[in-house]
């Protein structure tokens, strides 16, 4: 079992990232949060891993902090939620803001992430609500810096074609969002594209 990588920033996109280990390449799986901080190719960084076990696949899961790798995997116990729908929660809100919306009960905020329908809105704050109160996690605001990547457009339309978007439906989403706003960064136009398709 992986717990966590130590090495070389080969290759990143805003849905995974390549970390070469004294000469094998692992690729992870990422969230837009953990995307957001990780430095430019080349650099050493260390990421917390999910090491997920199927009958006929393996994957890693990585969180630039223990925090958020503890909110996927309250995520992923919930019935009903897998580790992309996982990653694309934690992409499309602020761990921070995320936990808020649970422990509030705040339906509709869950239910407004793409692939979240109602039932599983729900479910999730059912069987989280209670967790997080017992064990005293209390979000204190923004965990993560945002920051501007270029080209912002060609890397959010690859990035919601590999989250599963329709290239088409991706490339309007991405459009409508940079005429709105032409300062948005990756992560932004993505969280909104997820939370209005």
């Amino acid at each position: 079992m992986i717990a966590y990588l130590d090495g070389t920033l080969s290759y990143k996109e805003p849905t995974h990232t390549i970390i070469d280990v004294h000469g094998v390449g692992y690729m992870v799986h990422i969230s837009l949060q953990t995307y957001a901080v990780l430095p430019g190719g080349g650099d050493r960084i260390k990421l917390f891993i999910h090491h997920l076990f199927r009958e006929d696949s393996q994957s890693l899961y990585g969180f630039a902090n223990a925090d958020e790798k503890s909110l996927f995997l309250d995520l992923i116990a919930v019935s009903g939620v897998g580790p992309n729908t996982a990653l694309g929660m934690l992409s499309a809100m602020q761990p921070g803001d995320l936990r808020l919306a649970i422990l509030g009960e705040n339906v509709r905020a869950v239910q407004a992430i793409k692939g979240i329908g109602a039932k599983t809105a729900q479910r999730i704050i059912l069987e989280l609500r209670d967790k997080m109160k017992k064990s005293g996690v209390v979000p204190s605001g923004p965990t993560y810096r945002q920051s501007a990547v270029d080209p912002v457009r060609e890397e959010s339309l690859a990035a919601l074609v590999a989250l599963g978007f329709p290239k088409p439906t991706a490339e309007k989403s991405v459009d409508d969002a940079l005429k709105a706003e032409p300062t948005l960064s990756v992560e932004d136009v993505i969280r909104r594209a997820l939370r209005t398709s």
